[in-house]
């Protein structure tokens, strides 16, 4: 009778074993169920935000693009207004040096006509011949300052082609530092994110900040743009002489 209850207890404390074991390794399967369960959602948390910092750049490309495409088309349109004007320009000095010429060409042969008639008059023919020179001479030097003034205001649309070029190459430079720039940023992401040490993912996120401090110093524009034109930021150089002819509607120094 004896045995049989001592057998009765060790196997009850078998039993009670038994089920704590079993009780052990479901709390800790649960514990590491719950760990894996919360490293899924740090990597899909982050694989999140990655994704919407990339769509952000994206969409902020994008925009940037097209602002500079819209500025691209307003420039040429106002070239095109400027070669215009300058046209017109040069073709009414042109037409009014040609008429203002026949009309003392006219005036000087009805002046000789009328002098042919009356030989008593030779001096007053000479007096209308000198004036005739005159007037061909004053109209010669009003074409010549209406085509040089053509001239210079071409020369100064050349010189501002030249600047929007220079412009425009910066701007594609900015836009190569700026996608270098994300490709380093995104390595560096995906390294911090398989990083195992604190150590290294120390490194790596200063390295990560350190690229997001210079590619926002590029994206401000401090990324090596230059000025318009090469000119001085400040009104502290002298103002470059004004070469326009007199009378010039569209010259730039008034």
């Amino acid at each position: 009778m004896s045995e049989q209850k001592e057998s009765s207890v060790l196997f009850s404390l078998k039993e009670l074993m038994n089920l704590e074991e079993d009780r052990i390794k479901t709390e800790e399967a649960q514990k590491a169920a719950a760990a894996a369960a919360a490293e899924k959602a740090r990597v899909e948390a982050e694989r999140a935000a990655r994704e919407a910092e990339e769509l952000r750049i994206r969409t902020e490309e994008e925009r940037r693009r097209s602002e500079e495409r819209r500025a691209r088309e307003e420039a040429a349109r106002l070239e095109a207004i400027r070669q215009a004007e300058i046209e017109k320009a040069r073709v009414e000095a042109e037409q009014k040096a040609r008429l203002e010429a026949m009309a003392a060409q006219q005036h000087h042969e009805r002046s000789l006509a009328a002098l042919q008639q009356d030989e008593s008059k030779k001096k007053l023919r000479k007096l209308l011949i000198g004036g005739a020179i005159a007037s061909a001479l004053v109209v010669g030097v009003i074409t010549v300052v209406a085509v040089k003034s053509a001239q210079e205001q071409e020369a100064r649309i050349a010189a501002e082609a030249a600047r929007t070029r220079e412009l425009e190459e910066a701007n594609k430079r900015l836009e190569a530092q700026f996608k270098e720039s994300e490709s380093k940023m995104a390595g560096l992401r995906d390294q911090l994110a398989s990083a195992k040490d604190e150590a290294t993912r120390l490194s790596l996120q200063k390295q990560l900040e350190a690229e997001q401090q210079k590619q926002e110093q590029l994206r401000r524009g401090g990324g090596g743009r230059p000025a318009a034109g090469g000119a001085p930021a400040s009104g502290g150089g002298a103002k470059a002489p004004c070469n326009c002819a007199p009378g010039d509607p569209l010259c730039s120094c008034l």
